[in-house]
Parts: structure tokens; sequence; C-alpha cells
């Protein structure tokens, strides 16, 4: 194999040592969460926000005035992308089917599915306000049915960003707070006393918020765990370095930890995408964060041929796979390990972002080689149910079902099945006895 590294990220002790770090500050505060409740979510309200209202939790008239501070544009933005999404999440939602079988005469199996019946949706601010987090979590929950969707977001400059505010309301939440980071989803999972405890935690956030619904996970379902955002674009010279370069620093942009990788079987593609990288850098606007994160996170692999661009892309099993080449099919059959694919070169994960309709929540750090991202399907359980409606069906399953108790010693077990077998096939068989 010559997998070559024509730039390398830094290396995984080093993330390691940044992820400690984290892990210890988020479980410091989660436990003052859980001591103090309110008065610890409002302390570090006002430390990291400098944001000390009243009430976190806006009011139908709060709700109502950042309504009316969206532009008529942006308010038909807005509603544009959320059709795309609930219509999308919609499809979803109908190919999941209760189902019930007659696996036997007289025995009946069957699955339902039931909306987790409280969700909160963490909604990112800090340096770029991630309204389209709102559609993709709040929207997704409503569409799922989840009866109690509770929305958080940052404060941005000091209040309740509008347009967030007005995707939550949109989109369907029934309780919006202005609150950020790990007071938001502590607050949330944990509880304090204003606002209840949900059962599930979604949406993206920074590496505290990410590490927090980690720390928290077992106590409420989550998601996903999400870390920074990864791009990778797969390509050969059926495109251009202006296209390479433009997809890999329109991710790299969102924080100073972002990975991009370009996956390319040509040399040539290589050295002029590095250098359109570095012409794109002189101007970019959110430059300061995009050259960072290539700096330190950013890798350019030249592989020999197009199976060992699809090795290498499935072992890294990147967030964003944006793939642009003569055989796009032939990546997405056999593609198994990623967040989203994005397909040829008039596709792009910006649109997967922000308008498309398919979900933005979707798996980091190799999570993508067991998960799949949020989905309609996240916030329902699939729960199975039996019933036995005959008496020859009962004693039937009785009597195998006595055997296989007592083949692993549960006496107990086996016990439920032979009182079954006695009433409803008339045989006698005694306790601690296998059925025959």
């Amino acid at each position: 194999m010559a997998i070559q590294y024509l730039k390398q990220s830094k290396p995984d002790s080093e993330r390691a040592e940044d992820d400690a770090k984290v892990r210890a500050v988020v479980e410091q505060t989660l436990a003052d969460i859980g001591a103090r409740g309110d008065a610890a979510v409002r302390d570090l309200s006002v430390k990291f926000d400098g944001y000390d209202p009243k009430h976190f939790r806006l009011s139908e008239s709060e709700i109502e005035a950042a309504l009316q501070n969206v532009s008529t544009r942006d308010m038909a933005d807005i509603k544009f992308a959320q059709d795309q999404i609930r219509r999308f999440a919609q499809a979803q939602r109908a190919s999941m089917t209760d189902i019930e079988v007659e696996t036997l005469p007289g025995v009946f199996l069957g699955h339902k599915n039931i909306p987790v019946q409280s969700v909160g949706c963490y909604v990112p601010g800090g340096k770029f306000p991630m309204v389209a987090s709102a559609h993709m979590s709040v929207l997704t929950a409503s569409v799922a049915g989840v009866p109690r969707i509770v929305a958080s977001a940052p404060p941005v400059n000091g209040a309740p960003h509008p347009a967030i505010v007005a995707a939550m309301h949109l989109g369907g939440a029934h309780e919006i707070y202005c609150l950020g980071g790990i007071q938001a989803v502590g607050a949330m999972a944990i509880g304090t006393e204003t606002i209840e405890p949900v059962h599930m935690l979604v949406g993206p956030g920074n590496a505290f918020v990410a590490e927090a619904k980690r720390q928290l996970y077992g106590r409420v379902g989550i998601d996903l765990f999400a870390g920074p955002t990864e791009t990778m674009v797969i390509a050969d010279e059926t495109v251009d370095a202006e296209l390479c370069a433009t997809d890999l620093l329109g991710q790299a942009e969102h924080g100073y930890n972002s990975p991009a990788c370009l996956i390319t079987n040509s040399a040539k593609l290589a050295k002029e995408t590095l250098a359109e990288i570095d012409r794109l850098l002189d101007i970019l606007p959110t430059r300061e964060t995009a050259s960072v994160s290539w700096q330190s996170y950013g890798d350019m692999i030249l592989c020999d041929s197009y199976d060992e661009m699809l090795q290498v892309a499935n072992d890294m099993a990147y967030e964003h796979v944006q793939v642009m080449t003569d055989r796009d099919d032939w990546f997405l059959e056999n593609m198994h390990s990623y967040g989203a694919l994005f397909l040829g070169p008039r596709t792009n994960v910006a649109n997967g972002d922000k308008v498309i309709g398919t979900n933005h929540t979707l798996p980091t750090k190799k999570a993508g080689r067991y998960t799949g991202g949020l989905w309609v399907g996240k916030f329902l359980k699939t729960h199975s149910y039996q019933r036995i409606e005959t008496d020859e069906a009962a004693a039937l399953v009785g009597e195998y079902g006595s055997r296989l108790c007592m083949l692993e010693g549960f006496v107990g077990h086996a016990e439920q099945c032979n009182i079954r077998v006695r009433r409803y096939g008339g045989k006698n068989v005694g306790y601690g006895e296998a059925a025959e």
C-alpha cells in the first residue's frame, strides 16, 4: 500500500490531553448543578455568558417579541428549511411501522414505536448562532410525536437570539430557555427547582457540551457522542482545486479543532489544493479560525487507487464525506462508516447543514462505525409485546419453555411455564419438574 500523507494533523496523544482537561471541568460542573440546582445554573450563566435574567425560560410575550425581530426574508428562509426537513422526517417516520405477526397458531408477537416522552434540545450559540440546529432537533422530535420538547440556546450579545427562538418555536418546542453550555444540558438532564428533567438530550455543541452529554448518558438517553465538526473530501481529477479547497475550509471554520481531510489519487489535485487553501485563507473572513483548524487538524492523503481511497475513508469514518469522483455511486455502495455522504460536485455539506432536508447532527470521532446520525427514529423506542390466545398454544410454548428453563437451572422460571401447562394443557407437572 502506498498511502502518502502530504499533510498530517496533530497526533492523537495531544488530542487526548485536551480531552482530559475538558473531562475534569465537566465532571465538577455537573456535580455543582446536581448539588445547588438553579443557583449553580445562574452562577454559570453569569460567569460564562454574562447573562442574569429574572427567568431563563422565555415567556410567550418574550417569544413573540423575538419573532418580531426576525426579518421577513429570514423568517421565509427558516420556514423553507423547516419544510424540507419536515418532509424528509415525515417520510422517515412513515417507514417505521408497528407490526404484529402470528408466529404459531394462537401466538402473537409484535412491536410498537413509542416516542420518548421528553427531550432536551441543545442549540449552540457562541461564535456562530446555529439556527439550523433548532430545525434538526426540535422539528424532528416534533415529527416523532415527542409530547414535551425543551429547547435551550445561549444568549447572543446578551439576549436570546431572535432567529434561534423563531426556529425553536416554529419547530414545535414546548419550553424555550436562554441557557448555554454545560449549565443548559446539565439543567435539562439533572433537573433543578424550576426545570423538570428530560428523558433524552440531543443536539451538537462545543467540547464541553459534548463531554457533558457523555457523562450524563445513562441518566438520560442521548442522540450520539459528538465531537468537533469533521469534513472529508474524496476527489479525483474530475474536479478542481478550488472546489476541494472551498469544501474543506467551509467546514474548518467551525472551530479551532475541526478536522478537514482530502483523500485523492491525484498528486496534481493534492498539490493544487494545498496552494488553493493558502490562497483562500488570505481572503476568508473566518480565516482566524479556519487557518488554526487546518494547521492542526488538516490532512492531505494521496492514494494509488480508488480501493485505497475507500479503505482510508472507511477507516477514518468522518462525519461529512463529500465525494466528487468519476464513480460516486461506487462509493455510495461501498462506504460503510461515515456520518453522511454528499455525492457529486453539485452537492455540498453546507446545504446538508442548513436546508436540504437531511439531519446535520452526525457521528464524529469514528462513531460512524456503529451509529448513524440524528433522525426521527432516535426519538422513538421500539417496544415488543407478546400475546397467547389459545389453550393449545399456551401448553405448547409452556412445555418448551419449562424444559429450557430447567436446562439452565431456573426452577422458578420453569414453574411460570408449568402452571400454564397444568391449567391450559391438562397435564400434571409438579414444581421443579420439566414439562414433558
